[in-house]
């Protein structure tokens, strides 16, 4: 167990790779806010 070992957290950390012991931290992007449609008016 340390270094070398692909399945723990430091092992991944050292391989610099993700997994289960190690997920990957994605930032999560709000939902961009939609303005409400204006109502067109008839031209008369």
């Amino acid at each position: 167990m340390g270094k070398g070992d692909k399945r723990t957290k430091r092992g991944k950390i050292f391989r610099h790779s993700f997994g289960n012991s190690r997920p990957q931290v994605t930032k999560k992007v709000a939902p961009r806010k939609v303005a409400p449609a204006k109502k067109k008016t008839a031209a008369k």
